[in-house]
This record gives C-alpha cells, structure tokens and sequence, in this order.
C-alpha cells in the first residue's frame, strides 16, 4: 500500500520479490486508477540497494517533492518500486538522517559488522546464517597469516553461491564472473584496503605500510553482496518491470511512462526495456542516476572485442525518446570499487596505485561514474547546459551532474547523494513532462 503521508498524489508502490514476480493486488490497482485519476505521464523510479520498504518510500518521498511545483499544470501519476535488495547500514546517506550504525563506524573505524547490517545480509541470504556468522567472526578477530583472508574469501564465494543467489540471478553473461569471486583472496583484500587508504578510510596510515588485508575484507563481502543485488535487479527489471509495463500499454495506451533509476535501480529499468513486449512505445524517457552497471551495457560493440556486444545493445532504441545517464566523478562506489570488483577472472592487469580511471576505469566502469560508453551518437553536456534545454529527442545522453552529486562519506562517497530539485527538472525535461 501507499504510504498515506506521501509528497505527491496520486502515487503507488510495485513490489517485486527476487525472481520479477509482481505483487497482484498493488499491479491490479495500479492498473485499474492509473486511467481513472487522468494521468497522462506516469514517472516510475526505481530504487537501489536498500535494506527496507520504509528506507524506498522516503527515498521517493524526498525525490518527488518539488516535481508538482515544477511542473504544476501536468498530469502526473508516481510509482515507486519496491525490490528486495540491501545495503550496508554503515553507509550515510546525504540529506538522510545518519544512522546509528554509520555514526559508530565514523567514530571507530573498521572492519566489524554491526548488528543491522548482519540482520540485513540475513534477509539477503537466507539459509546462509552459519556462514554469516562465521564471516562476522573472522571480521572481528581478523586471525593473523594467510590462512584467514583465504578462508574468508572462500566463505563470501560460498555465500554468493547460494542457492537464492542463483534463481535471483539474470541470465544475461552481461559482465561476467567477478574476479573478486575466482582469484586469489587475499590480494583482493589487500587491494580494496589500498583503495581505502586512498580514499582515507578507514583510518589514514601513519607513514609508508602494506595495506591490513582485514580492511580491505568488509568490502569483498560488501561487493560480493552488490553482485548478487546487481544481478538480482537485472532479473526483476526483465522479468518483471517490462511485462508490467506492457500490461499498462494494453490497459492505459495514452499514458507516457517515465523510468526512472538509481544506482542497481537503473540497471532494473535498463533491463527493463529488454523485458519489454515488441511494439510498445510507451515509454517516453529513461533517466539513470548513478547507474550501477557496465559503460558498456548499450554499445553494438565493446571496445577491444568487436565481436561482442553489450547486454542491452540496441535497447536504448525502445524509448520513444532519450536515455539519459547521469554520472559524478564524486561517486567513490562507482569510479573506485565497482571497476574493482567487476574485473572478470583471467584479467591480470596490474592496478599498481589505484589509478582507476586508466587502468580499470576504461574497460570495468560503471554508468554513474563516466556515463554511457561505446554508443555512437552520444550526447554529452553537464547539468546546467542539460537543463537549459531542449534534450535530444531520441538516443543516449550524458549528463555531468557532479555540480550536485558530490557529497558523502566513505567509501560509496557521493552515491547516494541524488535528492536534489535539479535532478528532478532533469527527469521532466527528460520526458517533455510540461
């Protein structure tokens, strides 16, 4: 159900459970008043990782506020899509009130996990108690030698593994296995803890030492965690948001869909667009806010590779209008760990001294760090030019909004910090919402 004390009206929620199945009642409503309350552009935002329905609602709260001021004569209807995905309870979110969790990880830096998020990682993983308990331990002790990076790094494979992890997983080979999952784990460790020092977190090194493998553990777990919610939105975007979509073509063909995402939220509408039946032209604009997925997810051919395409190449061609990709070189999750983390098995390429934008950067990235990749055609402007208008009317569009996008803690940085009215005016003027 909506939540009754919601900015904007009128305004549904969609829920989707790991494997793209929809909540009957919510889609029947939604589809039956959509027609009746005279909407004619319906804006359906898609949140990122997220520990609970409570934490998306306010998101979505937050996020349409100002869209009735800025556009007051406009029939608008809001949809915000539940998920389930999570995120580490450690993270501060801008403009979010700071939990207790990342309050106490500012103050003591390190490698423990607080209560929330292990109970979060439970609702993640279920079935998988005894090895999050066994994971928590070790971050705790953090045993010395060898021996325990690797049986840490054989732990967080078995957790993503597990046999939920596969049936939410898509089927698109869209980048691969992470290396993080087939090599060596303790050099994995070593490097997210070097990363981490360059990002001053979690404490600035007092003079030259090698990077404690143990900071770098939390975020091998936390990455392996990301995958599994990447490729679990990939699924509910396909199976799910699409066939929706095509149900609300049928059901209401005036009204102008508007898909909105944030972080693994974009790659669900993305994907999205791949689930969508042939023929529907609905869907009027795509905005990505922080997409946390491939550069190259849109491209015919990838760099290096002729012969192969991105998982959604060509998609972009189903919006009856642009796609628009918002990305911040402020965005420490994306422009540090994502092209860390996503480095397939057999790269071998050195990453001496984090130089990210070079030597992982170009070949690893992610949306939300340099926008769309490889997609001829592609506009580019940064926010201010973006919203003095017009947009393109058809094909992708980059959109530099670290003029906003550009506060927040360790180690996502600016990932989260996407409420802003400026961002909002780019999602009406994505879609010609008047």
């Amino acid at each position: 159900m909506a939540d009754p004390g919601m900015s904007v009206t009128p305004y549904w929620e969609l829920t989707f459970d790991a494997d793209g199945d929809v909540d009957g009642p919510e889609r029947d409503r939604l589809l039956t008043q959509v027609t009746d309350r005279g909407v004619r552009d319906l804006i359906v935002f898609a949140h990122g990782w997220n520990n609970d329905r409570s934490g998306a609602t306010a998101l979505y709260r937050a996020f349409f506020a100002p869209v009735p001021g800025l556009a007051p004569t406009a029939r608008i209807g809001y949809v915000g899509v539940i998920w389930p995905s999570m995120r580490f309870c450690d993270e501060p979110i801008p403009d979010f009130p700071r939990s207790v969790a990342a309050a106490a990880a500012q103050a003591v830096p390190g490698p423990a996990l607080d209560k929330d998020t292990r109970r979060a990682l439970l609702d993640a993983f279920p079935g998988r108690t005894t090895v999050l308990d066994r994971l928590a331990r070790m971050l705790d002790e953090q045993p010395a030698g060898d021996e325990g990076p690797a049986e840490f790094g054989r732990l967080v494979r078995l957790l993503a593994d597990s046999p939920r992890t596969a049936a939410a997983g898509d089927t698109s080979g869209d980048e691969g296995e992470p290396l993080v999952f087939g090599g060596e784990a303790g050099a994995a460790c070593a490097e997210f803890a070097g990363a981490l020092a360059g990002l001053g977190a979690p404490r600035e090194p007092a003079g030259f030492a090698l990077p404690n493998p143990w900071d770098g553990a939390k975020e091998l777990l936390r990455q392996a965690t990301y995958y599994t919610m990447k490729k679990r939105a990939g699924t509910v975007g396909e199976r799910g948001l699409g066939p929706f979509v095509g149900r609300l073509a049928a059901a209401a063909p005036g009204v102008r869909v508007h898909l909105v995402g944030h972080s693994f939220g974009g790659r669900l509408v993305s994907f999205g667009l791949r689930g969508l039946p042939g023929g529907v032209r609905t869907v009027k604009s795509v905005t990505l806010l922080q997409g946390a997925f491939s550069h190259y997810a849109f491209a015919a051919r990838l760099p290096g590779a002729a012969d192969t395409a991105g998982a959604l190449a060509g998609l972009q061609e189903r919006i009856d209008g642009p796609l628009v990709c918002c990305h911040s070189r402020f965005d420490a999750a994306l422009g540090t760990f994502y092209p860390l983390a996503s480095r397939m098995s057999g790269d071998d390429r050195s990453v001496a001294g984090f130089d990210v934008g070079r030597a992982l950067g170009a070949r690893w990235g992610a949306m939300g760090h340099d926008g769309v990749q490889a997609v001829p055609g592609t506009a580019a402007h940064d926010l201010a030019v973006a919203l003095r208008g017009p947009l393109p009317a058809s094909g992708c569009v980059n959109v530099d909004a670290a003029a906003v996008v550009c506060r927040g803690g360790g180690p996502a940085g600016a990932h989260s910090d996407i409420l802003h009215p400026e961002l909002a005016r780019l999602v009406l003027a994505a879609g010609r919402i008047r």
